[in-house]
């Protein structure tokens, strides 16, 4: 008992650690996102629906997924044509704004028609 008492410490304190090291990703403006959104909604929609085939819905995405996604496009971690190059001048406020206005985005979901 006392094993896992101390097992269960352990795990708690690095998910708290987990957590409390994740990027400041999450203090983004949803609103000023929605500003640097604009030169997005081309491909990806204002509404976060995308607009072309081949781009992703962002609508109602996870934070932390976009702003990873967005950083490693910037980086040259992840490529794509075209985002490899939209990303590349983007400041870390901006990845966090624009990450904050499209997880803001509710998305509903329901049975496909009959």
């Amino acid at each position: 008992m006392r094993r896992f008492r101390i097992a269960a410490s352990i795990v708690c304190a690095c998910m708290a650690a987990a957590i409390g090291a994740q990027p400041a990703d999450a203090a983004g403006d949803a609103k000023a996102g929605r500003q640097k959104a604009l030169k997005c909604q081309a491909c990806h929609g204002l509404d976060g629906q995308a607009k072309l085939p081949d781009a992703p819905n962002l609508a109602g995405q996870n934070v932390i997924y976009l702003a990873k996604a967005l950083q490693d496009y910037r980086s040259g971690a992840r490529h794509n044509e075209i985002m490899s190059v939209v990303a590349h001048p983007l400041a870390d406020q901006d990845i966090a704004d624009l990450a904050a206005y499209y997880s803001a985005i509710p998305v509903t979901v329901g049975p496909p028609p009959k």
